[in-house]
């Protein structure tokens, strides 16, 4: 994901993390290495195999198996066991006339392809979801700041009631009021912290850390929300790593047809050996003892029950699926962008009503307290003013807070960002 977008150190710093030290990264690693070590084991299958041996057997003939052979060494009559000593080479190369290895092998090179894309969309995953949950934690401390500054109203508040009380121009029922809207806003004060605790243990998970060895300084939350760029072209949707990955997965589905049809035609391999057996060793490497062979072989199935044919069916079908997995996860793409598009739009426009709700409720907090203090109004009225107050507040942040984690994913529904270069001139 590109980072640069939030112009946040810590952010960055945390995301590098993630695509280093993320446990569910490092198994996609794992299973791109597999699909590499897939690749070179089909590669393989282009070239001839060679293999060596040397042996040494004791055997032993009967009184009845007089000139009869252990191990290509003639026995003479009785029953004596003699030693067979053997060395040789041999090797076998099946030719790839009709294409069924070539076609395994870019069947594997685009599975792999593939494995690399699911890869990058795990990186891209747990980047997305680290700065989801650190913009969530930064609200937090956002909201810890409005309790606190919630509190230190509510405690003004109860001295001013108390000073009234004091002087007898107000009742111990407003008192008491004031002192229970206090304590409940010190009680949410102190629940606040539940929340960003879980928050800080769920970002070092992603980091591959211990949650007790992890924690974030609380900072104030920022200002802005990046926005898409207008113009952005949907070939950045090329660039998903899910949409890459189905139409890799595709290729390979069309590469398995080539290597079905292949089945048809008969295989040709050549084989050859050279080895050499005696009774010692000492004369092991001798023309007499020599036996080699070479030549080509040539193999046909002629009825196979319809088998060649069901598997190529097989394969066009699992083409055919993928085809449509591929189109759906396109599709699936243009609608996760118009989405966040419009959620950002809708958002950004409450959010203007929220702040002019929010000056508004701070106003009349302050104008209600001042008719308390003139004895024009009752303290239920100051009450119902803060409560006013911190509602607003909390609403503002949390669509502020919508808005960040909407241009995350729509940053993540792009592939991971843009660059200057991406936009039209």
């Amino acid at each position: 994901m590109s980072v640069n977008i939030f112009n946040d150190e810590v952010l960055a710093a945390l995301e590098t993390k993630v695509a280093v030290s993320n446990e569910n990264v490092k198994a996609a690693a794992a299973a791109f290495d597999q699909a590499r070590a897939l690749v070179a084991q089909a590669r393989a299958g282009l070239w001839p195999t060679v293999s060596a041996s040397v042996g040494v057997q004791r055997g032993a003939a009967g009184a009845g198996q007089a000139g009869t052979t252990v191990t290509g060494v003639a026995v003479s009559g009785g029953s004596g066991t003699r030693t067979t000593v053997s060395a040789g080479v041999s090797g076998n190369w099946t030719l790839d006339i009709w294409g069924q290895i070539r076609r395994t092998v870019e069947s594997d090179r685009a599975s792999a392809q593939a494995s690399a894309a699911a890869l990058a969309a795990a990186t891209l995953s747990a980047q997305g979801e680290l700065a989801i949950d650190y913009f969530a934690l930064r609200a937090q401390d956002q909201l810890q700041r409005i309790l606190d500054d919630i509190v230190v109203a509510e405690q003004q508040s109860l001295k001013i009631t108390e000073s009234r009380y004091h002087f007898g121009v107000a009742a111990k029922a407003d008192v008491v009021t004031a002192q229970a809207q206090l304590l409940n806003s010190q009680a949410q004060q102190i629940n606040a912290k539940i929340q960003r605790g879980i928050l800080e243990h769920a970002i070092a998970v992603l980091i591959g850390q211990q949650p007790a060895s992890f924690s974030l300084a609380p900072v104030a939350l920022r200002g802005d929300v990046p926005t898409v760029p207008a113009g952005v072209p949907s070939a950045l949707l090329e660039r998903r790593p899910d949409v890459a990955e189905a139409e890799r997965r595709m290729a390979a589905a069309n590469a398995q047809i080539g290597v079905a049809k292949a089945a048809y035609f008969p295989t040709l391999s050549l084989s050859g050996s050279d080895q050499y057996t005696n009774s010692t060793f000492s004369h092991l490497i001798s023309v007499p003892n020599r036996v080699w062979s070479l030549g080509p072989q040539l193999a046909e199935t002629l009825i196979d029950g319809g088998l060649r044919r069901a598997q190529v069916a097989q394969a066009r079908a699992a083409y055919d699926a993928n085809v449509a997995t591929y189109r759906q996860t396109v599709l699936a793409g243009f609608q996760q962008v118009e989405d966040e598009i419009v959620t950002l739009r809708v958002l950004e426009q409450q959010a203007v009503v929220e702040e002019a709700a929010v000056a508004a409720a701070q106003e009349a907090e302050k104008l209600t307290l001042n008719q308390y203090k003139a004895g024009t109004v009752p303290y239920s009225s100051v009450i119902t003013a803060q409560t006013t107050r911190l509602n607003s507040e909390e609403t503002a942040l949390s669509v502020f807070s919508n808005r960040l984690q909407a241009s995350v994913t729509l940053i993540e529904a792009l592939g991971g960002g843009w660059k200057e270069a991406d936009l039209p001139p």
